[in-house]
């Protein structure tokens, strides 16, 4: 009677631990928040790679709003987080984020990559995060 019991409460606790992980996991509008404050002076307010900062950069900032769609049409959840967090460090960001690798520091969290499997992160990267997947073209 136990093992039943058992199986039971896993199956109907699965549904509550796989909600925590679908999608980003991040706030939408609070990502476009933190993007507007730290992204956008390289990225452009519409995430187009036109920031008032791009004319100066070696590297031009990429089109931002065109990530899925350069990955058949599947928005690259672990490359932004990656990159974001300084994991697959970029030559332009030198790392981490310049300056805010710090700020983007904070309470951990899984995020859904886009094989499904749990990405832990902090809470302002999944934000941004989810702020990048909602302006894909």
């Amino acid at each position: 009677m136990k093992p039943v019991l058992a199986a039971a409460l896993c199956l109907l606790a699965a549904p509550a631990w796989s909600d925590e992980i679908v999608g980003t996991g991040g706030d939408v509008v609070e990502g476009a928040g933190l993007y507007t404050a730290y992204c956008a002076t390289c990225h452009g307010d519409n995430a187009r790679g036109a920031g008032r900062m791009a004319a100066i950069l070696t590297i031009l900032p990429p089109d931002l709003t065109r990530l899925a769609a350069e990955n058949d049409g599947v928005f690259p959840v672990s490359r932004v987080v990656r990159q974001i967090d300084g994991r697959d460090p970029l030559l332009a960001h030198g790392g981490v984020m310049p300056l805010f690798g710090d700020f983007f520091q904070g309470a951990g969290v899984a995020v859904a990559a886009e094989t499904g499997q749990p990405i832990m992160t902090s809470q302002p990267i999944a934000d941004v995060t989810a702020w990048l997947e909602s302006v894909q073209e």
